[in-house]
């Protein structure tokens, strides 16, 4: 069986809590955090779509700690908004920007639109990258709309006000469990899962 150790170029420990979730059974994979490697500089996600933002991470982990480093790049598009807050995601409240005052910012944007036209998706680019720049790339999506009002307390960014197509539950109340069968870096992760475990084998 082979061994293989990779960095996740992220220092969100809730993000990489889900990814070790995703990936805890896969056998011979070691899965550490940017928090192990101190050194390692914040990368500016200058790209203009999440592929080159997720590629610009993971290469910058590849490069610093000279492991294989998976990196994602991950947002949520509003249809009635144009598409937006997409790559802009996380900093959509401004540079001081967390999830509370994301989702805020969202909900007022989204004032007075009625239900039909809150549609909305997760889209997660998946990058692994050797430290020679070997490279592979998994996409994933999960289709649903905006609620009126944050609920649920699992999760983070923008779970509380998604309610993925089909349920009546936001990603925030779901078991973690439920959401990791159908979320957009669920299907990913299982793309880039199918791949780990051919090299692996």
């Amino acid at each position: 069986m082979a061994h293989m150790r990779i960095v996740a170029a992220t220092r969100n420990k809730k993000k990489l809590s889900e990814l070790a979730r995703l990936l805890g059974d896969i056998k011979g994979l070691e899965l550490l955090g940017l928090d192990s490697f101190p050194d390692c500089p914040e990368v500016e996600e200058t790209g203009g779509t999440f592929e080159e933002n997720s590629l610009l991470k993971a290469r910058s982990a590849a490069k610093c700690t000279g492991l294989w480093a998976l990196a994602d790049d991950s947002g949520l598009e509003v249809d009635a908004l144009g598409g937006a807050p997409g790559i802009f995601s996380s900093r959509y409240a401004g540079p001081d920007a967390d999830d509370k005052k994301n989702v805020q910012k969202l909900l007022s944007a989204l004032e007075g639109v009625p239900p039909e036209r809150r549609t909305a998706r997760f889209r997660v680019v998946v990058t692994l990258i050797s430290p020679e720049d070997e490279t592979h790339l998994f996409e994933g999506k999960v289709e649903g709309s905006i609620g009126h009002k944050a609920e649920g307390g699992s999760g983070f960014g923008y779970d509380p006000v998604f309610y993925p197509r089909g349920f009546d539950l936001t990603f925030a109340q779901m078991p973690p469990a439920e959401k990791d069968k159908i979320s957009h870096r669920a299907e990913a992760l299982g793309r880039l899962k199918a791949h780990l475990r051919r090299i692996l084998a």
